[in-house]
């Protein structure tokens, strides 16, 4: 059952919606992020039919009261949805509860207590959480690349140029070695070069064209929430290494102690 469940998340956050979500796949279940907007998470929804919804109460364009009487208007399926929120409230509580959610929880709290509150809303109690390691230290490399993916989708970046699988590998590596982030020219450039049988001037061209693409493109809200408002709005674009240092010091911040989980690079 659970290997069929899918399960959107409406927050892109590092910090909760893709921890949540990363911790979620680890179990088996499908479970991706959205931005945090109302109307981006009722599309989704729409387009997509996932099993379970989780949203903020307060969302820009959309709240969670709101998305919900829209779905009951327009979809005979109805998801599961879990509405958080980072204060306690018994009338924000009473009011998603009443429009249809079937459970309000406050931030912060752990993944694996979202996740089991998720397998009792789904009636599955076979899987003992407290047996699921979801430290990502301790899983398959493919998680940490998955989790480096969703930023990079996130920030902007679109997968069918060169810069984005070049960036995406920097960043992996920046993750697992400190020391090629203070070396990008003599190390970083050319082990990601020598990966995809290229140049180091070439691989440092192509990350460079898809930050640009990001900066120019890319969601403002997400920009300003990994590299700062100051930083978007008042210094340009960073370059290469800031952009691949800032994302990498947030991983390695966020997961330390994990194991060399990039052997196969």
């Amino acid at each position: 059952m659970t290997n069929k469940t899918k399960i959107l998340i409406g927050d892109d956050s590092l910090e909760q919606g893709i921890a949540w979500a990363s911790l979620l796949k680890s179990m088996g279940m499908y479970a991706y992020t959205r931005h945090r907007d109302g109307k981006v998470i009722l599309d989704s929804i729409r387009s997509e039919a996932p099993d379970v919804v989780v949203i903020d109460a307060k969302m820009p364009n959309l709240d969670a009261v709101s998305l919900i009487h829209e779905l009951k208007a327009t979809r005979e399926k109805f998801p599961i949805i879990i509405v958080t929120a980072n204060y306690d409230s018994s009338q924000v509580e009473r009011e998603v509860m009443e429009a249809g959610a079937k459970y309000y929880m406050v931030r912060p709290f752990e993944p694996k207590t979202l996740a089991n509150r998720i397998l009792s809303l789904l009636g599955n109690n076979t899987l003992d959480i407290k047996n699921v390691d979801y430290n990502i230290h301790n899983r398959h490399s493919n998680d940490i690349e998955y989790v480096v993916t969703d930023i990079i989708h996130q920030i902007g970046i679109p997968a069918h140029i060169k810069g984005y699988h070049y960036l995406r590998t920097a960043i992996l590596l920046s993750v697992e070695n400190d020391e090629m982030i203070n070396c990008v020219t003599k190390l970083l450039y050319p082990t990601v070069a020598k990966k995809y049988s290229t140049t180091s001037s070439r691989v440092e061209r192509a990350i460079r064209h898809a930050i640009e693409i990001a900066w120019d493109r890319g969601d403002v809200d997400v920009l300003n929430g990994f590299f700062g408002y100051t930083i978007h709005t008042t210094r340009g674009k960073p370059t290469n290494s800031e952009f691949i240092a800032l994302i990498a010091d947030k991983l390695r911040l966020k997961f330390k102690g994990s194991i060399h989980y990039l052997k196969s690079l």
